[in-house]
């Protein structure tokens, strides 16, 4: 219960991490807010989590606007903001040449952008409460994939945004941390679940062999934000099952 009291923000709640995370803080006993795009998801995540301590609220974090409407009505409804967790994301695969020009810009807007708004609307509670925000950035942040320019340019752009922030406000007691998952089982990696050869080139290159699942995940994201990471700002954090302990060559 390192969280009785406390009121989290969760976005990209509807799903995959974000599930996860919103339901982790919860049985912690956070007052949690999920926020996405979708209501329908999030009221199927909310139908098993204490009503008094659950509210729903629909917004695009890629909008300044929305996002700051979003932060107040987490403030309004429990009284301020102790914990942002900024999870919302997408991907689109293509090289330099095959990607749309709208396309790069959506994930930027959303990875990026979103998390600058969500982050920006938030910081006056956190200073209050002396809290924290936990980024949800990727091994895609720390280094390259083949033909995932755009999600790559976007989760390198979060990596150093933890990076900036973090030092920006840790003299005020807001602490800014990511975690960066390697393949995990959501939405997001179907395609490669069901292409029986790109799984298998994955689970090669992770040597616990395995995908992770957002139950993996979401605990390392309550550590970051828990008072056990008291000293722990600007870290990117590797959940990836080994795969940044290898230096790339092969397995013989």
């Amino acid at each position: 219960m390192r969280f009785e009291g406390k009121t989290v923000i969760v976005t990209g709640a509807g799903s995959g991490i974000g599930e996860a995370t919103a339901r982790r803080f919860s049985d912690e006993g956070a007052n949690v807010i999920l926020i996405g795009r979708t209501r329908e998801k999030l009221e199927r995540v909310a139908a098993d989590l204490p009503e008094a301590r659950t509210l729903i609220h629909t917004a695009d974090v890629s909008k300044a606007m929305e996002s700051a409407e979003a932060v107040k009505a987490a403030a309004d409804r429990f009284g301020g903001v102790d914990v942002l967790v900024n999870n919302a994301g997408i991907a689109t695969q293509g090289d330099v040449t095959a990607t749309e020009d709208s396309d790069f810009q959506k994930v930027m807007d959303v990875n990026v952008a979103g998390c600058f708004h969500m982050a920006k609307a938030a910081m006056p509670h956190l200073k209050r409460a002396r809290g924290a925000i936990v980024m949800t950035s990727s091994v895609s942040g720390l280094g390259g994939d083949w033909s995932m320019l755009a999600y790559n340019a976007s989760k390198g752009a979060v990596t150093n945004m933890v990076r900036a922030m973090a030092m920006d406000h840790a003299a005020e007691g807001v602490r800014v941390n990511a975690v960066c998952p390697s393949m995990t089982d959501t939405d997001m990696a179907g395609g490669i679940k069901e292409d029986q050869d790109k799984f298998d080139a994955f689970m090669k290159r992770i040597p616990m062999q395995r995908p992770a699942q957002p139950e993996d995940i979401a605990p390392v994201i309550a550590f970051l934000a828990s008072e056990d990471a008291r000293f722990v700002t600007g870290v990117n954090l590797p959940v990836d099952g080994g795969l940044s302990a290898s230096n790339g060559q092969p397995r013989l």
